[in-house]
Formats: C-alpha cells, sequence, structure tokens
C-alpha cells in the first residue's frame, strides 16, 4: 500500500553483549540557543502537591511531592511531609507529573511530494528534507526527552545535533541515533544508498557505528544476506538492530537475530499470495495482516516465536490512523506549526482518505488495522516488550511530538489502560535502550526527565497533550514558547 511510502518506513535483555546508547551527561552550560527556552534553571527543586504517574504502571500517587536535585531525583514523598530546606517550592496543584516520553520510532525528516495535488498525485522523485531545527524542538515541547531517530537519511546532520545537544548548544532530547537505512536494490527514495551485497551491508554498519551512531535500521527490501551480516556486525559492536521489512518476513528476521519490528504487525509478508524470497511483496503485508486473526495459529506461532527470541515490536499506531477516515483528529496546535504548503498537503492526503473510507480498499484497510490492534494486544500478553512511536514522516497528520502523544492516546484505544500506554510510551523504551536504570520512571535516583501536564492522563489519557513544562536533566523547559518558536516551519526546516 502507498501508505508505507510515508511511512519511511528486544528486550533489553535479548543479549548480553548489546550496550546501552550513550545518552551524554547534562552539561555545565546552557548556550544562549537554549537559555530563552528554560523556565526552571536546575537546582533543588520541590514539585509540590502533584499527582505521580510513575511508568511502572502502578496506580498514581495522589498529592506527591517530587524532589529533584540537579539532574537527579532525590526522592518522592508524601504531601504531608515537609519540603527539606533550599528547595524551590513549585506548586503543582491539579496537574500530573509522568516520565520523560522515550520515543521510539522518531524522525528529524519530512518526506516531501513534489506538485502533490487534491487526486494525490505527485511528481518524481520523492525527496526526503531534514528538520533540523524544528523537529527536536517539537519533540522536546511535547514531552519527549529521549528518541530513537530509527533510520536516518542524513545521518551526520543527526549526529551533530545530538552532539550539540549535548553540549548544551541546541536543544532537543537525548538522541539514539541510527545510522543510515539498510536498504537493498529498488527503493522508493532517492536520498537511500541501495546495499550491493552482504559484504556491503557490514562496511555500512561498521562505518557509521566509527562514526558515532548507535543503532541501526533495515528497511523494505533488504536480502536475508545482507540483513544478516548486518545483524552480525551491529551484535559485534554492541549495538541493536531493528527494521520495517517487507522482502524478509516477521519469522525469517526473528530466526536471523532481528532486535525489534517496527510498524507493529503492519509489515510482515509472510501470508502474501505471491511472495518470493528477498522480494518485497505486491501487498506489503496487508493480506498478511489480514489472513493474520489475533489467536489463530498463524498469530500464536509467530508471537511465540518473537517472545521467545526476545524480538520486541514497535507500535506506530499514528501513521496508520491516517489510512482511516476521519479517524485521527485535526489537532489545531499540530497544524499551527505546519508550513502553508505541508498542511496543504496533509489536507488533500486527508480528504482522500476520507472519500476511500467506504470502498472495499477502505474497508480492508479498517480490518487489518483492527487485527494489528488485537496482534499488538496479544504480543503484550504474551510477555512481548511494545515499543511506542509515531513515524513522523511525510504525512502532516503525524507531527514529532504531538504524534508520540497521540500513540498513547490510540494505546488506549486499542485496549490497554492509560496506566499501561504511559509505561509502553516511557519505561519500555528505556528498557530496550539498557537505559531503564536511569530513565523510564519516576524514582529517586534516575535521571530528572520528567513531564509535568495539567490535568490526570491515568483518567484520561488526552491530557498528556497539556503539557506545560519538560524536565530533561533537572531543567525544565517552557513547552508554549518551544512550540511558538516553530509555528509555520515543521516542512521547512
Amino acid at each position: 500500500m502507498k501508505l508505507f511510502l510515508l511511512a519511511a518506513a528486544a528486550f533489553a535483555v535479548a543479549s548480553p553483549v548489546l550496550a546501552a546508547p550513550v545518552l551524554a551527561p547534562p552539561p555545565p552550560t546552557l548556550g544562549p540557543e537554549v537559555q530563552p527556552f528554560v523556565s526552571i534553571p536546575a537546582g533543588r527543586i520541590a514539585l509540590a502537591h502533584v499527582r505521580v504517574i510513575d511508568g511502572t504502571g502502578a496506580a498514581p500517587i495522589e498529592n506527591a511531592t517530587v524532589l529533584i536535585d540537579g539532574a537527579k531525583i532525590a526522592a518522592v514523598l508524601p504531601g504531608s511531609a515537609a519540603v527539606p530546606a533550599g528547595y524551590r517550592t513549585i506548586d503543582l496543584t491539579g496537574a500530573s507529573v509522568i516520565p520523560g516520553l522515550v520515543g521510539m520510532h522518531n524522525h528529524m525528516f519530512y518526506i516531501a511530494r513534489p506538485n502533490v495535488d487534491a487526486s494525490g498525485h505527485a511528481d518524481e522523485p520523492l525527496v526526503v528534507p531534514q528538520m533540523t531545527f524544528s523537529a527536536p524542538r517539537l519533540y522536546l515541547a511535547n514531552g519527549v526527552t529521549t528518541m530513537r531517530t530509527t533510520g536516518s537519511v542524513e545521518p551526520y546532520t543527526d549526529l551533530n545535533v545530538k552532539t550539540q545537544i549535548d553540549a548544551g548548544q541546541l536543544i532537543g532530547p537525548h538522541m539514539d541515533v541510527t545510522g543510515p537505512y539498510l536498504e537493498g536494490g529498488g527503493s522508493y527514495f532517492i536520498q537511500m544508498h541501495q546495499l550491493r551485497d552482504a559484504e556491503d551491508a557490514r562496511r555500512t554498519v561498521a562505518f557509521w557505528a566509527d562514526q558515532g551512531a548507535t543503532s541501526f535500521k533495515a528497511y523494505m527490501n533488504i536480502t536475508r544476506a545482507e540483513l544478516k551480516a548486518a545483524i552480525d556486525e551491529a551484535h559485534r559492536r554492541g549495538l541493536k538492530i531493528t527494521g520495517h521489512l517487507c522482502s524478509v518476513t516477521y519469522p525469517e528476521a526473528a530466526e536471523l537475530g532481528i532486535d525489534d519490528l517496527e510498524h507493529g504487525f503492519f509489515v510482515n509478508t509472510q501470508l502474501d499470495p505471491g511472495k518470493a524470497p528477498d522480494k518485497c511483496s505486491d501487498g506489503e503485508g496487508t493480506p498478511t495482516l489480514l489472513a493474520m486473526k489475533p489467536g489463530s495459529a498463524e498469530a500464536n506461532a509467530l508471537i511465540k516465536l518473537l517472545v521467545d527470541r526476545h524480538v520486541a515490536v514497535t507500535s506506530t499506531l499514528p501513521v496508520f490512523e491516517q489510512s482511516l477516515a476521519l479517524h485521527a483528529p485535526l489537532n489545531p496546535r499540530a497544524m499551527a506549526v505546519l508550513t502553508p504548503e505541508a498542511k496543504e498537503s496533509y489536507l488533500y492526503m486527508r480528504n482522500l482518505a476520507a472519500t476511500r473510507g467506504s470502498t472495499e480498499r477502505g474497508r480492508k484497510f479498517a480490518e487489518a488495522y483492527k487485527n494489528d490492534l488485537g496482534l499488538e494486544r496479544q504480543f503484550v500478553a504474551a510477555g512481548g516488550l511494545l515499543l511506542a512511536g509515531p513515524d513522523p514522516t511525510g504525512n502532516g497528520g503525524v507531527i514529532p511530538g504531538f504524534a508520540d502523544q497521540r500513540e498513547l492516546e490510540l494505546l488506549v484505544e486499542a485496549g490497554f489502560s492509560p496506566l499501561e500506554a504511559i509505561k509502553i510510551g516511557t519505561l519500555n523504551g528505556a528498557a530496550y535502550l539498557g537505559s531503564a536504570d536511569r530513565i523510564g520512571t519516576i524514582t529517586a535516583g534516575k535521571d530528572a526527565d520528567l513531564v509535568v501536564v495539567r490535568g490526570n492522563p491515568a483518567a484520561d489519557i488526552r491530557d498528556v497533550e497539556k503539557v506545560e513544562t519538560v524536565f530533561k536533566d533537572g531543567v525544565g523547559y517552557d513547552s508554549a514558547k518551544l512550540l511558538d518558536s516553530v509555528k509555520g516551519r515543521y516542512g521547512e526546516y
């Protein structure tokens, strides 16, 4: 399906040789590009009378006090306890605090379709401009304090952005920078290198690991031999590899040792008619998803294999929601950050999805979407590690940060409780990255990466959208100021 063109598109204990990406300590000073967005400087801070949703899935702690000492969480106290001397007290009555979101399918680019019109026609080639300015600000403004780029089109740019963020010169989340897409022949994207053979795949992983990439992503047209070579080289270096697959099926990838599979169960092609080895099928996974009902023998066998092999699955529901007729809300705050051209393109695509909803194609996609929700629930029930990410690419309904919040809302719509959805979006990502000892929950001794939201997302998950302040390494950033700084810019730079 054309949707997959827009989706540019293991547990932490999967292997003892796999290391966590390096998340640098907080910089000693913040540069002039960062300081204007700081509303609460680092220090001794007491977030008083706040509801604590700690990310473990446990019931919220009402009327608590969270103590932040520099870059760390010092304690979580009952509201009746006295605030120790030397702390600046901030009264957060009526607000909740959750761990910083760990976005596990988060890009730094935007797919542009030249001369797109209301019929959906666009000229070739697709181009992928980098959103180096706007994307990091949008992520942080909306509560994403750690992100995996999950495929880079400009990997040097992403690595340099990470370096400057870590140094306090630019604003944005902690970054696990994924190397360039490991793509085989016949790619849709003119900016991607197309692997020649397995040795090319190995060399590519080795080169970009040497440059500082901390994870890798296989893409749609990679062969089994190329994928195996990439996996082996990544694992040799203590790094993990995920995949948005098509030419390689989920069972094949699991047997080869992949650590993670992107896009839930949407892109598994094992039951697609006419699927040839090492070739992407015409259906790109939709026939398999239609055939693989939750609880079926095929689903049970696949999920058992994934769980046994410690293969994580990344849910990216916001990008697939866009093909459901008028299912995605038209968020005015999100629309405000788009360029006029990006907004026009999005509304064209939204209208086309609406007109196709009553067609046979639309009905089949709705059924496939429902099956995916059931398979994601079954995977978690079987002990699988489900991660969360939005896949913000070439669709203006899937915007950095805003779509990370929407992913949590869609997980709840899928049948998870709000507390389960928050855990999937925080602790699970930290566990996969091997960083659960530092981030992912609100626990004394962990990094002070926290999101203050107005309301109670444990009761109404939509309250995750009401971000007021985002703490990263104990520094509080003003969400509204960050959003104002990129109004009308996403899609441009």
